[in-house]
Protein backbone atom coordinates (compact mmCIF):
# COMPACT_ATOMS: atom_id res chain seq x y z
CA UNK A 1 0.00 0.00 0.00
CA UNK A 2 1.47 3.36 -1.05
CA UNK A 3 2.02 6.11 1.49
CA UNK A 4 -0.67 8.80 1.23
CA UNK A 5 -0.07 12.49 1.83
CA UNK A 6 -2.85 14.18 3.81
CA UNK A 7 -3.14 17.94 4.25
CA UNK A 8 -5.38 19.06 7.14
CA UNK A 9 -6.65 22.65 7.07
CA UNK A 10 -8.18 24.40 10.10
CA UNK A 11 -8.94 28.09 10.56
CA UNK A 12 -6.92 28.77 13.71
CA UNK A 13 -5.53 26.64 16.52
CA UNK A 14 -7.53 28.02 19.45
CA UNK A 15 -8.44 25.83 22.40
CA UNK A 16 -11.45 23.83 21.24
CA UNK A 17 -12.53 20.34 20.33
CA UNK A 18 -12.08 20.74 16.57
CA UNK A 19 -8.54 22.06 16.96
CA UNK A 20 -7.45 19.56 19.60
CA UNK A 21 -8.82 16.60 17.66
CA UNK A 22 -7.19 17.82 14.44
CA UNK A 23 -3.83 18.09 16.17
CA UNK A 24 -4.23 14.63 17.65
CA UNK A 25 -5.08 13.17 14.24
CA UNK A 26 -2.12 14.87 12.56
CA UNK A 27 0.20 13.60 15.28
CA UNK A 28 -1.12 10.03 15.46
CA UNK A 29 -1.88 8.80 11.95
CA UNK A 30 0.49 5.90 11.15
CA UNK A 31 3.63 7.60 9.70
CA UNK A 32 4.45 4.44 7.75
CA UNK A 33 1.22 4.85 5.79
CA UNK A 34 0.50 8.60 5.90
CA UNK A 35 2.52 11.77 5.51
CA UNK A 36 0.73 14.50 7.44
CA UNK A 37 0.82 18.26 6.79
CA UNK A 38 -1.15 20.93 8.67
CA UNK A 39 -2.18 24.34 7.33
CA UNK A 40 -3.82 26.91 9.64
CA UNK A 41 -4.18 30.58 10.41
CA UNK A 42 -1.51 32.09 12.66
CA UNK A 43 -1.86 33.29 16.24
CA UNK A 44 -3.66 30.39 17.93
CA UNK A 45 -3.06 29.22 21.50
CA UNK A 46 -2.02 25.78 20.20
CA UNK A 47 0.50 26.98 17.58
CA UNK A 48 3.50 25.85 19.63
CA UNK A 49 1.90 22.47 20.25
CA UNK A 50 1.43 22.05 16.49
CA UNK A 51 5.09 22.85 15.88
CA UNK A 52 6.13 20.16 18.38
CA UNK A 53 4.29 17.34 16.58
CA UNK A 54 7.09 16.56 14.17
CA UNK A 55 4.99 17.24 11.06
CA UNK A 56 5.14 20.11 8.59
CA UNK A 57 2.97 23.09 9.65
CA UNK A 58 2.14 25.81 7.11
CA UNK A 59 0.75 29.05 8.57
CA UNK A 60 -1.67 30.98 6.36
CA UNK A 61 -1.37 34.65 7.26
CA UNK A 62 -4.77 35.74 5.93
CA UNK A 63 -6.83 32.77 7.15
CA UNK A 64 -8.83 34.44 9.94
CA UNK A 65 -12.13 33.74 11.72
CA UNK A 66 -13.75 37.06 10.90
CA UNK A 67 -15.48 37.58 7.55
CA UNK A 68 -13.14 39.78 5.52
CA UNK A 69 -13.68 39.61 1.73
CA UNK A 70 -10.21 40.84 0.80
CA UNK A 71 -8.34 38.67 3.31
CA UNK A 72 -10.58 35.69 2.52
CA UNK A 73 -9.78 35.97 -1.18
CA UNK A 74 -6.08 36.28 -0.36
CA UNK A 75 -6.32 33.25 1.93
CA UNK A 76 -7.93 31.27 -0.89
CA UNK A 77 -4.94 31.97 -3.14
CA UNK A 78 -2.52 31.22 -0.30
CA UNK A 79 -4.20 27.87 0.35
CA UNK A 80 -4.20 27.02 -3.36
CA UNK A 81 -0.47 27.77 -3.50
CA UNK A 82 0.22 25.56 -0.46
CA UNK A 83 -1.83 22.74 -1.99
CA UNK A 84 0.11 23.00 -5.26
CA UNK A 85 3.42 22.93 -3.40
CA UNK A 86 2.46 20.02 -1.11
CA UNK A 87 0.59 18.05 -3.80
CA UNK A 88 -1.45 15.99 -1.30
CA UNK A 89 -3.54 12.91 -2.09
CA UNK A 90 -6.14 14.11 0.44
CA UNK A 91 -7.21 17.52 1.73
CA UNK A 92 -9.18 17.28 4.99
CA UNK A 93 -10.76 20.55 6.16
CA UNK A 94 -12.18 21.55 9.55
CA UNK A 95 -14.25 24.53 10.81
CA UNK A 96 -16.42 26.82 8.74
CA UNK A 97 -13.99 29.32 7.18
CA UNK A 98 -11.22 26.79 6.49
CA UNK A 99 -13.85 24.32 5.32
CA UNK A 100 -15.16 26.63 2.62
CA UNK A 101 -11.88 28.18 1.44
CA UNK A 102 -9.92 24.94 1.80
CA UNK A 103 -12.38 22.85 -0.19
CA UNK A 104 -12.63 25.44 -2.95
CA UNK A 105 -8.83 25.70 -3.18
CA UNK A 106 -8.53 21.90 -3.26
CA UNK A 107 -11.00 21.63 -6.12
CA UNK A 108 -9.36 24.47 -8.05
CA UNK A 109 -6.00 22.70 -7.81
CA UNK A 110 -7.47 19.25 -8.54
CA UNK A 111 -6.82 17.28 -5.33
CA UNK A 112 -7.87 13.63 -5.78
CA UNK A 113 -9.89 13.36 -2.54
CA UNK A 114 -11.47 16.09 -0.41
CA UNK A 115 -12.93 15.52 3.08
CA UNK A 116 -14.65 17.97 5.40
CA UNK A 117 -15.52 17.41 9.06
CA UNK A 118 -18.44 19.31 10.57
CA UNK A 119 -17.48 19.82 14.21
CA UNK A 120 -20.66 21.91 14.36
CA UNK A 121 -22.27 24.32 11.93
CA UNK A 122 -21.44 27.94 11.17
CA UNK A 123 -25.17 28.67 11.12
CA UNK A 124 -27.93 28.32 13.72
CA UNK A 125 -31.55 29.24 14.35
CA UNK A 126 -30.70 32.30 16.45
CA UNK A 127 -28.89 34.19 13.70
CA UNK A 128 -30.41 36.63 11.21
CA UNK A 129 -32.61 34.67 8.78
CA UNK A 130 -30.97 36.14 5.68
CA UNK A 131 -27.47 35.48 7.01
CA UNK A 132 -28.45 31.91 7.81
CA UNK A 133 -29.94 31.42 4.34
CA UNK A 134 -26.74 32.66 2.71
CA UNK A 135 -24.54 30.54 5.01
CA UNK A 136 -26.55 27.38 4.33
CA UNK A 137 -26.35 28.13 0.60
CA UNK A 138 -22.57 28.38 0.79
CA UNK A 139 -22.39 25.09 2.72
CA UNK A 140 -24.52 23.39 0.05
CA UNK A 141 -22.11 24.63 -2.59
CA UNK A 142 -19.08 23.56 -0.57
CA UNK A 143 -20.63 20.10 -0.18
CA UNK A 144 -20.43 19.78 -3.97
CA UNK A 145 -16.65 20.23 -3.68
CA UNK A 146 -16.42 17.39 -1.14
CA UNK A 147 -15.93 13.67 -1.76
CA UNK A 148 -16.82 12.83 1.84
CA UNK A 149 -18.53 14.70 4.69
CA UNK A 150 -17.82 13.66 8.27
CA UNK A 151 -20.18 14.47 11.13
CA UNK A 152 -19.44 14.19 14.85
CA UNK A 153 -23.13 13.89 15.77
CA UNK A 154 -26.24 12.25 14.38
CA UNK A 155 -28.19 15.45 15.07
CA UNK A 156 -25.92 17.53 12.80
CA UNK A 157 -26.11 14.85 10.14
CA UNK A 158 -29.91 14.90 10.16
CA UNK A 159 -29.91 18.70 9.97
CA UNK A 160 -27.63 18.54 6.93
CA UNK A 161 -29.91 15.96 5.31
CA UNK A 162 -32.99 18.13 5.91
CA UNK A 163 -31.23 21.16 4.43
CA UNK A 164 -30.19 19.19 1.38
CA UNK A 165 -26.41 19.25 1.46
CA UNK A 166 -25.78 15.61 2.33
CA UNK A 167 -26.67 12.61 0.21
CA UNK A 168 -26.77 8.92 1.05
CA UNK A 169 -23.35 7.42 0.53
CA UNK A 170 -21.17 10.51 0.86
CA UNK A 171 -21.14 10.93 4.66
CA UNK A 172 -19.64 9.21 7.70
CA UNK A 173 -20.27 9.50 11.44
CA UNK A 174 -16.94 9.73 13.26
CA UNK A 175 -17.21 10.94 16.82
CA UNK A 176 -15.11 13.74 18.28
CA UNK A 177 -12.87 11.56 20.40
CA UNK A 178 -11.41 11.82 23.88
CA UNK A 179 -8.83 9.67 25.64
CA UNK A 180 -11.24 7.27 27.32
CA UNK A 181 -8.49 5.27 29.03
CA UNK A 182 -7.44 8.40 30.95
CA UNK A 183 -10.93 9.03 32.39
CA UNK A 184 -11.75 9.56 35.16
CA UNK A 185 -8.43 11.32 35.63
CA UNK A 186 -6.42 10.41 38.72
CA UNK A 187 -6.40 13.45 40.94
CA UNK A 188 -5.92 14.54 44.52
CA UNK A 189 -9.38 16.09 44.89
CA UNK A 190 -8.52 18.00 48.04
CA UNK A 191 -5.36 19.51 46.55
CA UNK A 192 -7.06 20.42 43.27
CA UNK A 193 -9.98 22.02 45.08
CA UNK A 194 -7.63 23.90 47.39
CA UNK A 195 -5.94 25.27 44.27
CA UNK A 196 -9.35 26.56 43.12
CA UNK A 197 -10.28 27.92 46.54
CA UNK A 198 -13.06 25.34 47.01
CA UNK A 199 -13.45 23.33 50.22
CA UNK A 200 -13.39 19.55 49.91
CA UNK A 201 -16.94 18.92 51.15
CA UNK A 202 -18.63 21.72 49.17
CA UNK A 203 -20.45 20.73 45.97
CA UNK A 204 -18.64 21.99 42.87
CA UNK A 205 -20.24 22.71 39.47
CA UNK A 206 -17.99 23.07 36.43
CA UNK A 207 -18.57 24.51 32.95
CA UNK A 208 -16.16 24.63 30.00
CA UNK A 209 -16.17 26.73 26.84
CA UNK A 210 -15.17 29.96 25.19
CA UNK A 211 -16.86 33.10 26.46
CA UNK A 212 -18.74 33.82 23.24
CA UNK A 213 -22.49 33.89 22.49
CA UNK A 214 -22.59 30.23 21.37
CA UNK A 215 -21.57 28.91 24.78
CA UNK A 216 -24.04 31.29 26.46
CA UNK A 217 -22.23 31.72 29.78
CA UNK A 218 -24.88 34.30 30.73
CA UNK A 219 -27.23 31.39 31.42
CA UNK A 220 -24.47 29.63 33.35
CA UNK A 221 -24.56 32.63 35.69
CA UNK A 222 -28.39 32.62 35.81
CA UNK A 223 -28.38 28.94 36.80
CA UNK A 224 -25.64 29.58 39.36
CA UNK A 225 -27.58 32.46 40.95
CA UNK A 226 -30.74 30.38 41.22
CA UNK A 227 -28.89 27.34 42.57
CA UNK A 228 -26.98 29.32 45.18
CA UNK A 229 -30.27 30.46 46.71
CA UNK A 230 -31.13 26.79 47.32
CA UNK A 231 -27.62 25.43 47.94
CA UNK A 232 -25.58 28.42 49.24
CA UNK A 233 -22.54 26.25 50.01
CA UNK A 234 -22.07 25.34 46.33
CA UNK A 235 -19.35 26.75 44.10
CA UNK A 236 -19.42 27.31 40.33
CA UNK A 237 -16.26 27.29 38.20
CA UNK A 238 -16.15 28.18 34.49
CA UNK A 239 -13.10 27.23 32.43
CA UNK A 240 -12.59 29.35 29.34
CA UNK A 241 -12.01 32.82 28.04
CA UNK A 242 -13.25 35.18 25.36
CA UNK A 243 -14.65 38.63 24.57
CA UNK A 244 -17.53 38.41 27.07
CA UNK A 245 -15.32 37.85 30.10
CA UNK A 246 -15.30 41.42 31.41
CA UNK A 247 -19.08 41.71 31.10
CA UNK A 248 -19.60 38.39 32.90
CA UNK A 249 -17.17 39.26 35.70
CA UNK A 250 -19.00 42.55 36.23
CA UNK A 251 -22.28 40.67 36.50
CA UNK A 252 -20.83 38.24 39.03
CA UNK A 253 -19.81 41.19 41.22
CA UNK A 254 -23.11 43.03 40.73
CA UNK A 255 -25.15 39.96 41.73
CA UNK A 256 -23.07 39.34 44.84
CA UNK A 257 -21.64 36.02 43.65
CA UNK A 258 -17.92 36.81 44.01
CA UNK A 259 -16.14 33.87 45.61
CA UNK A 260 -19.01 31.55 44.69
CA UNK A 261 -18.76 31.84 40.90
CA UNK A 262 -15.31 32.01 39.31
CA UNK A 263 -14.13 32.44 35.72
CA UNK A 264 -10.66 30.90 35.71
CA UNK A 265 -9.64 31.21 32.05
CA UNK A 266 -8.33 28.41 29.87
CA UNK A 267 -6.72 25.45 31.59
CA UNK A 268 -4.91 22.40 30.24
CA UNK A 269 -5.84 20.24 33.25
CA UNK A 270 -9.57 20.05 32.50
CA UNK A 271 -9.72 16.27 33.01
CA UNK A 272 -8.33 16.69 36.54
CA UNK A 273 -10.70 19.58 37.23
CA UNK A 274 -13.66 17.46 36.10
CA UNK A 275 -12.52 14.65 38.41
CA UNK A 276 -12.44 17.12 41.31
CA UNK A 277 -16.00 18.31 40.57
CA UNK A 278 -19.50 17.00 41.24
CA UNK A 279 -21.71 18.44 38.48
CA UNK A 280 -21.11 19.44 34.85
CA UNK A 281 -23.24 22.30 33.49
CA UNK A 282 -23.52 23.27 29.81
CA UNK A 283 -25.60 26.19 28.58
CA UNK A 284 -24.51 26.10 24.91
CA UNK A 285 -27.19 27.13 22.41
CA UNK A 286 -25.78 25.17 19.47
CA UNK A 287 -23.10 22.50 19.26
CA UNK A 288 -21.56 19.71 17.24
CA UNK A 289 -20.95 17.34 20.11
CA UNK A 290 -18.85 18.93 22.88
CA UNK A 291 -15.82 16.89 23.96
CA UNK A 292 -16.14 18.44 27.41
CA UNK A 293 -19.53 16.77 27.90
CA UNK A 294 -18.18 13.38 26.79
CA UNK A 295 -15.29 13.78 29.23
CA UNK A 296 -17.66 14.80 32.02
CA UNK A 297 -19.95 11.83 31.38
CA UNK A 298 -17.04 9.39 31.32
CA UNK A 299 -15.82 10.98 34.56
CA UNK A 300 -19.20 9.96 36.07
CA UNK A 301 -20.38 13.48 36.82
CA UNK A 302 -24.00 14.43 37.10
CA UNK A 303 -24.61 16.46 33.93
CA UNK A 304 -27.16 19.21 33.26
CA UNK A 305 -27.26 20.66 29.72
CA UNK A 306 -29.41 22.34 27.16
CA UNK A 307 -30.64 19.62 24.80
CA UNK A 308 -29.15 20.99 21.58
CA UNK A 309 -27.70 19.28 18.50
CA UNK A 310 -25.21 16.52 19.35
CA UNK A 311 -25.89 16.75 23.09
CA UNK A 312 -29.16 14.95 22.33
CA UNK A 313 -27.12 12.07 20.90
CA UNK A 314 -25.72 11.17 24.30
CA UNK A 315 -27.75 12.81 27.09
CA UNK A 316 -31.25 11.57 27.95
CA UNK A 317 -33.24 13.64 30.42
CA UNK A 318 -33.68 11.81 33.71
CA UNK A 319 -31.82 8.72 32.44
CA UNK A 320 -28.13 9.70 32.47
CA UNK A 321 -28.39 13.40 33.31
CA UNK A 322 -30.70 16.36 32.89
CA UNK A 323 -31.47 17.89 29.47
CA UNK A 324 -33.57 21.06 29.28
CA UNK A 325 -34.91 22.84 26.18
CA UNK A 326 -32.47 25.46 24.91
CA UNK A 327 -32.97 28.75 26.76
CA UNK A 328 -35.11 27.29 29.56
CA UNK A 329 -32.61 28.19 32.25
CA UNK A 330 -35.14 27.77 35.05
CA UNK A 331 -35.64 24.10 34.16
CA UNK A 332 -31.88 23.67 33.79
CA UNK A 333 -31.44 25.27 37.21
CA UNK A 334 -33.98 22.85 38.71
CA UNK A 335 -31.98 19.89 37.38
CA UNK A 336 -28.74 21.39 38.67
CA UNK A 337 -30.25 21.99 42.10
CA UNK A 338 -31.48 18.38 42.24
CA UNK A 339 -27.98 17.14 41.49
CA UNK A 340 -26.43 19.44 44.09
CA UNK A 341 -28.84 18.38 46.82
CA UNK A 342 -28.75 14.63 46.23
CA UNK A 343 -25.39 12.82 46.19
CA UNK A 344 -27.15 9.52 45.50
CA UNK A 345 -28.82 10.97 42.42
CA UNK A 346 -25.47 12.31 41.20
CA UNK A 347 -23.93 8.88 41.64
CA UNK A 348 -26.77 7.06 39.85
CA UNK A 349 -26.96 9.43 36.88
CA UNK A 350 -23.17 9.72 36.71
CA UNK A 351 -22.78 5.95 36.54
CA UNK A 352 -25.38 5.78 33.77
CA UNK A 353 -23.63 8.63 31.92
CA UNK A 354 -20.28 6.82 31.98
CA UNK A 355 -21.87 3.59 30.76
CA UNK A 356 -23.38 5.39 27.75
CA UNK A 357 -19.99 6.55 26.41
CA UNK A 358 -18.82 3.68 24.22
CA UNK A 359 -15.63 2.94 22.31
CA UNK A 360 -16.79 5.05 19.36
CA UNK A 361 -15.87 8.11 21.46
CA UNK A 362 -12.25 7.05 21.96
CA UNK A 363 -9.81 9.43 20.28
CA UNK A 364 -7.63 6.62 18.95
CA UNK A 365 -10.68 4.97 17.40
CA UNK A 366 -11.41 8.34 15.77
CA UNK A 367 -7.94 8.27 14.16
CA UNK A 368 -8.39 4.64 13.06
CA UNK A 369 -11.75 5.48 11.48
CA UNK A 370 -10.19 8.31 9.49
CA UNK A 371 -7.39 6.01 8.35
CA UNK A 372 -9.86 3.33 7.25
CA UNK A 373 -11.93 5.93 5.40
CA UNK A 374 -8.94 7.04 3.34
CA UNK A 375 -7.86 3.45 2.69
CA UNK A 376 -11.35 2.46 1.47
CA UNK A 377 -11.64 5.53 -0.72
CA UNK A 378 -8.39 4.92 -2.59
CA UNK A 379 -8.95 1.18 -2.72
CA UNK A 380 -12.30 1.73 -4.45
CA UNK A 381 -10.76 4.26 -6.86
CA UNK A 382 -7.87 1.94 -7.75
CA UNK A 383 -10.23 -1.00 -8.28
CA UNK A 384 -12.18 1.08 -10.83
CA UNK A 385 -9.00 1.43 -12.84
Amino acid sequence: MSRRKVLHIVTRLDLGGAQQNTLYTVGHMDPARFEMVLACGAGGVLDDEAKSLGVKVRFVEDLVREVSPLRDLTALFQLAQIIREENPDVVHTHSSKAGILGRLAARLVGVPYVIHTFHGFGFHDRMNALVKWVTVGIEKLAAEWSDRLIFVSKANMETARELGFVEDGNWSLIRSGVKLSALPAKVDREAKRRELGVRIHKPLVIGIGNLKPQKNAEDFLRVAEAALKEVPEACFIYIGDGPLRSKLEARIIARGMSGKVKLIGWRRDTAELLAASDVFLSTSLWEGLPRALVEAMKTRLGCACYAVDGIKDVLQDGVNGYAAPAGDWERLAAGTISLLKDAGLRERLGKAAAASIGQEFDIDEMVREQSRLIDRSFSSSENLH
